[in-house]
C-alpha cells in the first residue's frame, strides 16, 4: 500500500483512510495507532515512520514503526500498536501477547535464516541461530488494547504480520527505497 501511496504522492496513513472508509472499525484502529504515534509529527532527524494493518483472526490491527539507521543497520526505537481483538477478559495477557508478537515479528524481519549447508541444518541450537537479542528489541512498544465489544478474536496471531511491513515502510521513507525480500540482514543500508 505505501508503495502505491508513494506512486500517487499519498501520505500512506491517508491512503488507508481512503481504502478503509467502509469500515468504521478499522478505521478507529488505524487512526488510534497513528495518533498515539504521532503519524504527520516531525521527528528527530534520521528517523521515519511506517505503517501498517492486518485484519486476523479476527481482530483488527494497525502497527506504526519508528525506524532509523545506525551503522547501516535498522534500530526501531518504538513500535505503537492498536488492536480490536473484541471483547477483552484479560487485558494484560493480551498486551503481554501483542508484545511478544512484535518482537517474534522483528525477530523474523531482521535476521532470522536457517542455514543450509550439504543438505541440512547447520544451525542446531539457538547458540548459532540468528534470533533477536534484547539490544535489538525497540526501546519502547506501546500497545492500545480496543474494546470494542465485538466478537471475541485472535491476540496471538494478528500483532505478528503488519510489524515487518511497517519496519520496511520506515525503512522505505528513509532511504527511498523499497524493500522486497525478507530479513533484513541480507541488505545494505550503508
Amino acid at each position: 500500500v505505501d508503495e502505491v501511496a508513494r506512486a500517487a504522492k499519498r501520505d500512506p496513513y491517508e491512503l488507508r483512510r481512503e481504502l478503509l472508509a467502509h469500515d468504521p472499525r478499522a478505521l478507529k484502529v488505524l487512526e488510534t495507532a497513528t495518533s498515539a504515534a504521532g503519524w504527520g509529527q516531525p521527528l528527530p532527524a534520521g528517523r521515519a515512520r511506517g505503517l501498517a494493518f492486518v485484519e486476523s483472526y479476527g481482530s483488527l490491527c494497525a502497527q506504526v514503526a519508528e525506524v532509523s539507521l545506525q551503522g547501516g543497520r535498522p534500530v526501531v526505537h518504538r513500535v505503537v500498536c492498536a488492536l480490536d481483538c473484541g471483547s477483552v477478559v484479560l487485558p494484560d495477557g493480551v498486551r503481554a501477547q501483542v508484545e511478544g508478537g512484535i518482537v517474534q515479528g522483528l525477530s523474523a524481519a531482521m535476521g532470522e535464516g536457517l542455514r543450509i549447508a550439504q543438505g541440512r541444518a547447520a544451525d542446531r541450537n539457538f547458540d548459532t541461530y540468528p534470533l533477536l537479542r534484547i539490544t535489538q528489541a525497540p526501546e519502547r512498544i506501546d500497545t492500545i488494547v480496543i474494546e470494542s465489544g465485538e466478537t471475541m478474536g485472535g491476540v496471538g496471531e494478528p500483532p505478528l504480520p503488519p510489524i515487518a511491513p511497517a519496519l520496511v515502510n520506515a525503512l522505505a521513507a528513509l532511504t527511498g527505497k523499497p524493500i522486497r525480500e525478507l530479513p533484513l540482514s541480507r541488505h545494505s543500508f550503508a
